[in-house]
């Protein structure tokens, strides 16, 4: 039977010890190693959390700024009108308008990685909700993607803001840089992160908060990070 893995993955993989929760540190230098891709990777950390999504008090969503960046350009749609339209123009979004753009998106035209939008367009933006809900790109004012400050959100996307909410499984994937980033730069995202998800705990959340955690590049083999020692990173 074939292998189901190449050899490069297979080579990779094999450079992890079976069982081993790594420190946070190591994590970041192996998940470097075991980029397999000739193109430049994307890591991402996966963090299973003790919480039951379906209960709306133990809803973990957040945003937070990655101090590198993710390493990927994003295009930004806003959905604002007038005076703050130019404003997100000036300030870089790709993509700009009120009720034309709504109904660009709902004729399919989804180009666009972020979505921001001011306050008094959400009643107009909220028929999007099926179409973007699911993506995870509908505006929201807890992920500070609702605002009238609309040059600062563009800033801060641009800047390496991202959010993160954690799916039906409990789990909250999370892109923390590139293969190329050097350790110390994986190592401050992936502490950022950590700090937020800690600071978005659920008063309702009970027991073990951090289950596991697992850092990957693109499809390289999953590394699992000790969740005690994750939990306890702080960006302070």
């Amino acid at each position: 039977m074939p292998h189901p893995h190449g050899k490069k993955y297979r080579d990779a993989a094999s450079a992890l010890e079976n069982g081993k929760l790594y420190a946070p540190a190591e994590a970041m230098a192996l998940v470097r190693q075991t980029a397999t891709t000739k193109f430049d990777s994307s890591v991402e950390a996966h963090v299973r959390l003790g919480v039951d999504p379906r209960h709306a008090d133990q809803m973990v969503r957040s945003s937070v700024v990655l101090p590198h960046g993710t390493g990927k350009t994003r295009r930004i749609a806003v959905f604002a009108q007038g005076e703050k339209a130019r404003e997100a123009l000036e300030a870089g979004a790709d993509l700009v308008g009120g009720e034309d753009l709504v109904k660009k998106v709902q004729d399919g035209a989804v180009d666009f990685d972020v979505a921001l939008a001011t306050p008094d367009l959400m009643g107009t933006v909220g028929r999007l909700g099926k179409l973007l809900g699911p993506r995870g790109l509908m505006p929201n004012p807890k992920a500070g993607t609702v605002t009238f400050d609309i040059a600062k959100a563009i800033r801060d996307v641009q800047g390496g803001r991202i959010e993160f909410r954690v799916d039906r499984f409990g789990i909250v994937h999370a892109a923390i840089g590139k293969a190329s980033f050097d350790d110390d730069k994986l190592r401050d995202n992936f502490t950022a992160l950590m700090d937020a998800i800690m600071r978005a705990k659920p008063q309702a959340a009970k027991g073990t908060y951090v289950k596991t955690v697992t850092v990957a590049a693109t499809m390289g083999p999953g590394i699992h990070v000790d969740p005690a020692q994750a939990s306890r990173l702080s960006a302070g």
